[in-house]
């Protein structure tokens, strides 16, 4: 869906103070969440047309995207 929020804190609300505490205590989820982050916004840029790309191109951003997310959500978890 176009202009859906995808940022960590709209998908993990839950999980807010643990993101805040993981990002500022935790070199390695800080280092994955900037790059969750950039992903997120570059595929905002894509659906909005304000860039272009081919659709394969599109598909991995957001494999890789979903990749990092269950990754954090796992670091979330298990710290």
């Amino acid at each position: 869906m176009l202009d859906e929020k995808h940022d960590l804190i709209h998908e993990l609300p839950g999980y807010r103070d643990k993101i805040h505490e993981l990002k500022t205590h935790n070199a390695h989820f800080a280092r994955l969440f900037e790059e969750y982050h950039e992903i997120d916004h570059e595929i905002h840029r894509i659906e909005t047309n304000v860039e272009t790309t081919s659709d394969d191109y599109l598909e991995e951003r957001k494999k890789r995207r979903l990749q990092l997310k269950d990754e954090l959500l796992q670091m979330i978890k298990t710290t």
